[in-house]
């Protein structure tokens, strides 16, 4: 079964280009600005589409990130208004895939098997959920591959060759690179070292592999992007929404724009990288 993750990615493979993967935390600052940002990426370049489910642990996400999460709980977020948020993105586009990424706990909560159906028909493409390892796949990767949702994993730095088969086992969708050891926004992704990386993973894998954690402007996106079959910026996304709130932390006129704006700077950046390495 082919989904639209599969599909974009056949769809980029014609064009011989990367693709610009965003993300942004639901609800953020409010989930009706969120969802207009949401629909607002597309057209400003982003290929997929990543949502954060907010939760009160997020032990991998560096401060920009976990304050998103916290403003979206503080505006009353939850997992039920994520899957309402992707069916609103839904009803204006069936195409761009979108991929929900975060911790087992909200999942588990909600209850497995309720939460797959919920994601499937509200239209969401994908899972990743940075807690779970893959020794813990019949928890939730098993059942996500088989109702039909694709289940990305993170490779790092220190995933060796000996656990990398492990780990791609029952990957699908594409394989996430996190291009530094520790927290998100924390540091910049050394192109090289990211090359090497991404040669590393693919002998084991067929899978497009997508590099994040460490993009912040477009000459990075397109460094990476020349390396990878994907580039993820979430931390400079996250903060462009910030530095457009007011003084209460709530939206402005601006927030949309201001997000939109650097998805669109960022995306030219990959978009130049194939061209440029030919």
């Amino acid at each position: 079964m082919t989904t639209r993750i599969d599909a974009r990615f056949a769809e980029l493979a014609k064009e011989g280009r990367s693709a610009f993967v965003t993300f942004l935390m639901a609800g953020d600052p409010d989930p009706q600005t969120s969802l207009d940002i949401i629909k607002a990426l597309p057209k400003a370049g982003a290929d997929i589409i990543e949502i954060g489910m907010p939760f009160t642990d997020p032990m991998a996400d560096g401060p920009s990130i976990q304050a998103a999460g916290l403003r979206a709980l503080k505006g009353g977020m939850t997992l039920r208004k994520t899957l309402d948020m992707v069916r609103g993105f839904r009803k204006e586009d069936n195409t761009t895939p979108l991929v929900l990424m975060g911790y087992y706990n909200p999942i588990y909560i909600y209850g497995v098997d309720k939460f797959l159906s919920d994601a499937k028909t509200a239209g969401v493409d994908g899972l990743i959920i940075v807690d779970l390892p893959p020794e813990e796949d019949d928890e939730l990767c098993i059942p996500a591959l088989k109702a039909g949702l694709n289940f990305i994993r993170l490779a790092t730095p220190t995933t060796d060759d000996k656990r990398l088969p492990a780990v791609l086992a029952n990957t699908s969708g594409f394989v996430y690179y996190v291009s530094i050891t520790g927290i998100t926004g924390a540091a910049a992704a050394d192109s090289k070292v990211v090359g090497d990386a991404v040669a590393r993973i693919k002998r084991h894998t067929k899978l497009p592999v997508c590099v994040g954690f460490g993009i912040r402007a477009p000459q990075a996106a397109r460094a990476i992007a020349e390396k990878a079959d994907g580039a993820v910026v979430g931390t400079a996304l996250v903060d462009a929404l910030r530095d457009s709130l007011d003084t209460q932390g709530q939206a402005t006129a601006k927030t949309v724009a201001a997000v939109a704006d650097v998805v669109a700077s960022l995306a030219q950046g990959v978009r130049g990288a194939k061209q440029a390495a030919e």
